[in-house]
């Protein structure tokens, strides 16, 4: 039986956190976390931010744990969720799907962020109905000399009790005066160092990040999402990750945290500022050009789907299949979709948001 090779600590850990360093970084972080909240708030309806944003961050996070799938296989998933295709494409739907069930149960429950609401994502991810490990032998492996770097505790015992304070330690806001990002740092690190479930800990770990900055009120929606900088920074989240357990190197840990969300933010407000502008752009295309047909619903499904099919519209705008049908057609001879064929039955592509979504996303 392996043996864990790092004695995980309670939080926080007994160590010098908020330094000069790390405190001038947070500061930072603050500043434009603070920014795209605000921004985020002038879009009318921001279920359109919750979907399309976290479809992206679905597609990097996967790529992280090397799901690739490209952007059009990405969304040709999401118009066949029900159809048990498999695949790296619905792999990133499942993602998204989990991070949404996630962020639905943090609303059902005030603001408590537990372990069965993690447990519930771990089986929607993986469609399992699963838990924590119960196994031993996991081991954490190098991708390129195939070398064990670290060994996470196996016992099962010994993860529900780490996993137990670790809910304890996210929930109770007055166990210590940190900065809240300073404390979603520790609180990912030491996600990631117990290592909870059979598979899926770095995906849901990202999941846990955003959760954690909603249910503190940094955000109002969970539109924030670091797997873009971690994928530009790959080799660098491993190796600190790995430092802090071997040479209780906190500061530079906090730091690439810190750093992840400013820089993430500015990219994100930035894809928020797009929507906005081209959101209001098509409502006055829509208003002008197809005033028969035109409402905030059909704009909001426009912008909530970025590939968009007759019965998507027909739920949100609550009309028949032939109605739906004729409006999608209609915005296509405008000019404002595209129309593609799948199969026996046809999609609808929002170009201009997808291209916006490649160009400020890197993707």
């Amino acid at each position: 039986m392996l043996r864990p090779t790092y004695a995980i600590p309670p939080l926080p850990p007994l160590a010098e956190l908020e330094t000069t360093a790390v405190l001038r970084e947070a500061a930072r972080a603050h500043r434009y976390l603070a920014e795209l909240k605000g921004r985020a708030g002038t879009i009318p309806n921001q279920g359109i931010l919750i979907d399309t944003l976290s479809l992206q961050e679905a597609r990097a996070s996967s790529e992280i744990e090397n799901i690739v799938t490209t952007q059009d296989e990405m969304f040709q998933a999401t118009l066949m969720l029900e159809s048990g295709q498999g695949g790296p494409a619905k792999e990133v739907a499942l993602y998204r799907d989990a991070l949404k069930r996630g962020f639905d149960r943090l609303r059902e429950s005030g603001g408590l962020l537990t372990n069965n609401m993690l447990v519930e994502m771990f089986q929607v991810l993986k469609r399992t109905g699963g838990d924590f490990r119960a196994t031993p032998g996991t081991a954490l492996y190098n991708d390129v000399t195939g070398q064990i770097v670290y060994v996470p505790p196996q016992d099962r015992d010994a993860i529900v009790a780490h996993m137990t304070a670790l809910e304890r330690f996210v929930n109770d806001d007055a166990a210590s005066d940190l900065d809240p990002l300073i404390k979603m740092a520790l609180i990912h690190h030491q996600f990631e160092s117990i290592h909870p479930f059979p598979d899926g800990n770095g995906r849901l770990g990202r999941i846990l990040n955003v959760l954690y900055l909603t249910r503190v009120g940094l955000l109002e929606i969970p539109i924030l999402y670091l797997s873009r900088y971690v994928i530009t920074n790959k080799a660098e989240y491993y190796r600190l990750l790995q430092r802090v357990r071997d040479d209780g190197a906190w500061e530079a840990w906090l730091l690439y945290m810190l750093r992840a969300v400013a820089e993430t933010s500015i990219q994100t407000l930035s894809l928020v500022q797009g929507v906005a502008v081209l959101m209001a752009e098509y409502k006055t295309r829509l208003r002008t050009g197809h005033p028969k047909i035109y409402s905030q619903d059909l704009l909001n499904n426009l912008f909530r789907h970025p590939y968009t099919r007759i019965e998507f519209l027909q739920h949100d705008l609550g009309v028949v299949r032939q109605t739906a049908a004729k409006y999608l057609d209609e915005l296509a001879v405008g000019g404002l979709l595209e129309k593609h064929s799948q199969g026996r039955s046809n999609y609808y592509v929002n170009r201009p948001l997808v291209d916006l979504l490649l160009r400020v996303s890197g993707g």
